[in-house]
This record gives C-alpha cells, sequence and structure tokens, in this order.
C-alpha cells in the first residue's frame, strides 16, 4: 500500500516549483521577483494533491496541468500581454513536460517504492541531495542551452528605469563584453552612467555612503576590478529604435564607466 506524506508532497512540490519558475524565467528572460516565484511556487504546489485521487486517465491530468501552468505564470510574472503570458506558460509547460517526463522515465524503469507517480503528479519519499543535485543539474543545463543560443542584435535602443516615480531615459547599448551578474539572484546588471545615479538620486556618487536599497557588487573591467553601487529598480524597459518594441527585462542597474550610455548583455532582447 503506498505511503504519501503530505508534508513531504507539499514541500517537494513547493521546491521543484520554485526552481522551475527561475528556469522558465532564465529561458524567457522574464522579471521574477523572489517573493513572487515563492507565491507561484506555493501555489502550484496544491495541484500535486491530484495525486491523491483516483487515477482519472491521461486527458483530464494534462487539462489540469495546463490550468496550473497558466495560473502559476500569472501569480509569478503577472500577465504582460498575451505574447507574453503564452511564451511563459510555454516555457513553463514545457519545463515541467521534460522534469515529469524524466521522473516518469525512472519510475517505469527502476519501479522505485520511494517514488510514486499517479495523475501527472509524482511523490518521491525523497533524499533531500538527490533532489537537489537534480534539480540544479536541470537548472544549469538550460541556462547553458540558453546562453549558448544567444546572439548581439543590431541596433539603437533606449534604456528606461523606473524607480518610483522617477524615470531615467538613456541610450542602450547592447554589449556581449557585459557578462555582469548579481550573485544573489543570478539576474543580469546593466551599466549606466556615475551621472545617472546623481540625476536618479539627487546625489553625487559616493560607494561609501550609498542611498537605502543600493549595494556594492564586485565588477572586473578591462581597466581592473573594483566595487560598483546597484539596486534593483520597479522596473526596466528595454525599447528598439528601429521597431519601436518594448521588453520588460529582469535586470538590477549598475553604476560606473560605461562611456554614457546604458550597456546591458543583449541576451535580455531574446525570449
Amino acid at each position: 500500500m503506498e505511503t504519501i506524506y503530505i508534508d513531504v508532497l507539499i514541500v517537494l512540490n513547493i521546491y521543484v516549483n520554485y526552481f522551475l519558475l527561475r528556469i522558465t524565467a532564465g529561458l524567457t528572460h522574464s522579471p521574477l521577483r523572489t517573493g513572487r516565484c515563492i507565491s507561484g511556487a506555493v501555489w502550484g504546489s496544491l495541484f500535486s494533491l491530484t495525486i491523491l485521487l483516483p487515477d482519472m486517465g491521461a486527458l483530464l491530468p494534462l487539462l489540469i496541468k495546463l490550468a496550473a501552468a497558466v495560473s502559476i505564470v500569472i501569480i509569478s510574472f503577472g500577465i504582460r500581454g498575451k505574447k507574453r503570458l503564452f511564451l511563459n506558460t510555454s516555457a513553463f509547460f514545457a519545463a515541467n513536460f521534460v522534469l515529469a517526463g524524466t521522473v516518469y522515465g525512472v519510475y517505469s524503469l527502476l519501479k522505485p517504492r520511494f517514488m510514486h507517480f499517479r495523475n501527472g503528479s509524482f511523490y518521491i519519499d525523497f533524499s533531500l541531495l538527490i533532489l537537489i543535485v537534480t534539480t540544479a543539474a536541470l537548472y544549469f543545463a538550460l541556462r547553458l542551452i540558453r546562453i549558448m543560443t544567444d546572439k548581439a542584435p543590431a541596433g539603437s535602443y533606449r534604456v528606461y528605469v523606473r524607480a518610483g516615480k522617477k524615470i531615467l531615459n538613456l541610450s542602450g547599448l547592447a554589449d556581449t563584453g557585459n557578462i555582469l551578474v548579481d550573485y544573489f539572484t543570478g539576474s543580469p546588471v546593466i551599466i549606466c552612467s556615475e551621472e545617472s545615479f546623481s540625476e536618479l538620486t539627487g546625489r553625487e556618487l559616493d560607494i561609501s555612503l550609498l542611498p537605502k536599497g543600493f549595494r556594492l557588487l564586485p565588477c572586473t573591467a578591462v581597466s581592473g576590478s573594483g566595487l560598483i553601487p546597484v539596486f534593483r529598480p520597479d522596473e526596466v524597459l528595454i525599447c528598439s529604435g528601429e521597431s519601436g518594441e518594448r521588453k520588460a527585462v529582469d535586470a538590477l542597474i549598475g553604476f560606473g564607466e560605461c562611456g554614457g550610455k546604458a550597456v546591458f548583455n543583449p541576451k535580455l532582447l531574446k525570449i
């Protein structure tokens, strides 16, 4: 007789959903705040309770999975237009499909006693180490694929940075040389000029006395290594000068020497 502990089931799915949402954000380069990611992961874990129901066949669990993916994406990313909702939902559903397919393959081949699979949901009376290694491997594999497929687009750009009621309107430069990312969140960093810092905060740049919400991030450039102030704005938009298309991106804003432009990695413009 199968024994399923609901607390383990919920914790397992919160953990897995959290990383699947992070994978989705990485694949589509969509902004994803930690609080919303956790909220989406918790909401999504409730759908795992379908494993407790009698076998529902193949079609109904698939429809439930699709409805779950849409609602989780809306909670985590917001709607942000039909196209962005479709892309995020497709990426999240695909990541789920790959993970579920892998788990079901192992289940079908080995029939392990610690793993149960029903109605499109799985339960593992798990080793935490195995769970961490598996999800981390999936996360980094998909991030590697995303990095390998990114290419630098040509064109002119405007970068809009909103922090509260203040908005910076900057000339943008897509540069693959900017590979700076935040060590804590993995978010890319857009480098802006020191003049932009003064325009945004109303004070001169002094790394020993930073406004609330700013912190220092190690940075290595051709001229040497050092620390630059960074912060997470309320919104960042990159606008193409050719098509006029605007894309909301998940990025931190840093301030340093950058030739007077907002320098960003072109991967932010990808799907």
